[in-house]
């Protein structure tokens, strides 16, 4: 192996870590997504594995296709900054959505106070939630919505990763390695992919973790609204700051 293959590979492990690390879009989803909808540290890990497949190999499908046709590097980029215009578009709709749905949900789940007063003169108050008082046409609607939104919104974050590209994969690592060897084109590439899925599974468990310890539980009926805002502010960041 030669020294510049070396060399590329320790710059893949480096540049995928910080590529990660860099775009909160990276993990924020699915630390987000997770603590609203419930899942499971286990589920967690293969949603952000999935997507994370899909984020890495859609770059390498097309840096494979653009070396073996002979396209020039800029004809790619060209090609990467369109489909991340789509993703941070998708990420933005995907969060404003699910917000404007948390909030309708928090109101159909608000907690109301009930005064009961007995025959001896006994009076005392307690919190019932709305729909279980009795099924409320909305709270049912919005229980229904919840349980299709758990099976919908991995599929969803894995679509906005398909189209967000990795873009320093191609430029960077996929094209100098290639004038080397194909041997060294597909290390690189594996560097990268491997480095950049489990950087983003260790960060979403790292702060799956860090969110489970805080003491939230008055803010339980805000979850969904509050992972929605958190999304599209991470859309809008990567928009306007263009991570």
């Amino acid at each position: 192996m030669s020294s510049d293959i070396v060399l590329l590979l320790w710059a893949a492990g480096a540049i995928a870590v910080m590529h990660t690390l860099v775009g909160p879009d990276h993990y924020v989803p699915f630390v987000a997504m997770s603590r609203a909808l419930g899942w499971s540290r286990t589920k967690t890990i293969w949603i952000t594995v999935l997507c994370g497949l899909g984020h890495v190999l859609s770059s390498v499908v097309l840096g494979t296709v653009g070396i073996t046709l002979g396209l020039v590097v800029t004809q790619l980029e060209s090609w990467e900054s369109y489909r991340s215009e789509i993703a941070v578009w998708f990420l933005i709709a995907f969060g404003l959505t699910y917000f404007v749905w948390g909030l309708r949900y928090a109101v159909c789940h608000h907690p109301h106070e009930h005064v009961h007063v007995h025959a001896e003169g006994v009076v005392h108050t307690h919190l019932r939630v709305h729909e279980h008082d009795h099924v409320h046409v909305h709270a049912a609607a919005s229980l229904g919505e919840e349980s299709s939104l758990k099976r919908v919104t991995p599929w969803v974050l894995f679509t906005i990763f398909v189209f967000g590209p990795c873009e320093p994969l191609i430029p960077l690592l996929m094209y100098p390695a290639a004038q080397k060897s194909i041997s060294g084109l597909v290390l690189v590439t594996l560097v990268f992919g491997l480095t950049t899925l489990a950087t983003m599974t260790l960060v979403v468990l790292a702060c799956s973790l860090g969110l489970a310890r805080l003491a939230t539980s008055t803010l339980e009926r805000h979850a969904h609204a509050l992972a929605g805002a958190a999304v599209l502010f991470c859309g809008l960041a990567m928009k306007l700051l263009s991570f």
